[in-house]
C-alpha cells in the first residue's frame, strides 16, 4: 500500500500552509510595527506632527499587549509550519521570531530615558559671564529672590534637571 498524498490533498495541504505563512507574517509584521511605529514617529530633535504623535502614543500604549499576543501567536504559527518546511524556511522562521521577540521586549521597556540622561549638577553663570547666543531661548525660573535659566538646547537633550531655587527643590522639564 502506498503512503503518497492524493493531488486534491496535497493540493489542499498547500494551501493550508500559504495561510499559516501568511498568517504567521502578517502577525510579525504587526508586533514589529507596534514597536517600531512610535520609534520613527517620536524623534527627538525632528519635527513630529501632532496627528502622528496622537498615533504614536496610542499605538505606544498598546504595544505592550499587542506585541505579546503577536509574539504568541507567531510562535503557534511557527510550531504548526516547523515539521513541514526546509531548514532555510526554519532559519527564517526562527530570525523572524528573533525579531519579533525583540519587539515584544523593546514594547516593555522605555527605551527613550535611554536617549536622555539627566543632568546630575548643573553649573550657573551669572548672565555678564554667559556665553550662549542672545538668540538662544531658555526657560527660566524665578522665586523670591533667586532666579535661574536653562538653555532650551540643553534641556532638549537632557529633558530633565533637578535643581533648588531659592531653598525649594525643583524639577525642570521640556
Amino acid at each position: 500500500m502506498s503512503s503518497s498524498i492524493s493531488p486534491p490533498a496535497l493540493q489542499n495541504q498547500r494551501r493550508t500552509s500559504r495561510r499559516i505563512w501568511i498568517a504567521f507574517f502578517l502577525c510579525a509584521l504587526t508586533t514589529v510595527a507596534l514597536f517600531f511605529i512610535p520609534v520613527f514617529i517620536i524623534r527627538p530633535f525632528s519635527h513630529q506632527a501632532p496627528r502622528a504623535l496622537v498615533v504614536a502614543m496610542a499605538l505606544r500604549q498598546r504595544a505592550p499587549l499587542g506585541t505579546l499576543i503577536g509574539v504568541l501567536a507567531c510562535f503557534a504559527l511557527a510550531f504548526a509550519l516547523w515539521k513541514t518546511v526546509s531548514r532555510w524556511k526554519q532559519s527564517i522562521l526562527v530570525l523572524t521570531l528573533l525579531v519579533v521577540s525583540f519587539s515584544a521586549v523593546m514594547a516593555r521597556l522605555n527605551h527613550f530615558e535611554w536617549m536622555f540622561h539627566p543632568i546630575t549638577s548643573p553649573q550657573f553663570v551669572a548672565q555678564s559671564k554667559s556665553k550662549l547666543d542672545p538668540k538662544e531661548m531658555i526657560l527660566a525660573v524665578h522665586l523670591g529672590g533667586d532666579a535661574r535659566a536653562y538653555p532650551i538646547s540643553q534641556m532638549a537633550y537632557h529633558h530633565i534637571l533637578n535643581d533648588e531655587v531659592n531653598g525649594v527643590p525643583i524639577a525642570v522639564t521640556y
